[in-house]
């Protein structure tokens, strides 16, 4: 049989494959043979568990936000394990000539710390937590955001990108149901994480009354708010308090906040995800501070 003949052998053999599956789905649709069970296949890396981290311990993946860290003069770096790849990548310098321990591995040596699931690009950076700041650090600051319990470290790292676009001087959340520092919240803040500080209060109200003798009017975002936000402000130091993605804002939280504003909709949603709504929010407050 020559080559031509076995391509189109292959041609008709895939041709009637596909005839016979199209048959047999329309006979499925119709109810004249049953849809098998699925099977249920084991995940990769079902027996993954994380390690157990000390104190002040992080590890911190993905090239951008390594290199971040790795630029943040306040950020303690303690060791890098990174491919032969990812490190030309990095651009950071010969590694003898770094100020922390360089390990070179293979990507399964991350994926054992770190899990299948971490989308880590050959780089693992082990740090200590950023250092604790304080409230009346930002008296100086025209525009801060703050978080009522915003659990999703995805949604948070989205939000600190925007704090940072938007040129807020922190993001304030409370310590419970608020995501910690972590490879997650700084790979979904893409850097942001080493920009802004990450501030958590073990008392939002409290934190709040502490913001009003610095001079903030706190605007919290509410889907009844009275009035849209644009026509809310009032002074030079705002801070936008936002609830989390399912509940909103708490109820003591709204008795605390100065104001309560909504971001008005005129389309078909009337509501927005957190992230998408402090973007928006932090843009109008970041106009009004223009002006002012």
């Amino acid at each position: 049989m020559t080559k031509n003949d076995n391509k189109d052998k292959s041609a008709r053999d895939s041709h009637y494959a596909t005839l016979r599956r199209q048959v047999r789905d329309s006979k499925r649709e119709r109810g004249e043979i049953p849809t098998p069970a699925p099977v249920k296949r084991r995940k990769a890396g079902a027996d993954w568990s994380p390690p157990q981290l000390e104190a002040e311990q992080v590890y911190l993946y993905g090239l951008h936000t390594v290199r971040a860290a790795i630029e943040n003069p306040a950020r303690k770096l303690v060791r890098l394990f990174v491919t032969q790849n990812a490190f030309i990548r990095l651009d950071i310098g010969p590694a003898e000539a770094l100020s922390f321990s360089v390990e070179f591995v293979v990507p399964s040596d991350i994926e054992r710390i770190l899990g299948p699931e971490a989308i880590h690009q050959g780089v693992m950076l082990e740090t200590r937590a950023l250092p604790i700041r304080r409230l009346e650090a930002l008296k100086d600051s025209p525009l801060l955001l703050v978080l009522d319990q915003v659990t999703d470290p995805h949604n948070v790292g989205a939000i600190m990108r925007s704090a940072v676009a938007f040129d807020a001087g922190a993001v304030i959340t409370t310590q419970r149901h608020s995501p910690t520092e972590s490879g997650v919240l700084a790979k979904s803040a893409s850097g942001a994480l080493e920009l802004i500080p990450y501030i958590q209060v073990t008392n939002l109200a409290d934190a709040l009354g502490e913001l009003h003798k610095l001079g903030f009017q706190s605007i919290g975002l509410d889907s009844e708010g009275p009035a849209p936000i644009e026509g809310t402000f009032t002074g030079d130091k705002i801070a936008l308090v936002l609830g989390s993605e399912g509940k909103g804002l708490r109820q003591k939280t709204r008795e605390t906040v100065t104001s309560l504003a909504r971001l008005d909709m005129p389309g078909a949603i009337k509501s927005l995800n957190v992230s998408n709504a402090a973007a928006i929010a932090l843009y109008a407050t970041g106009q009004f501070l223009k002006r002012r």
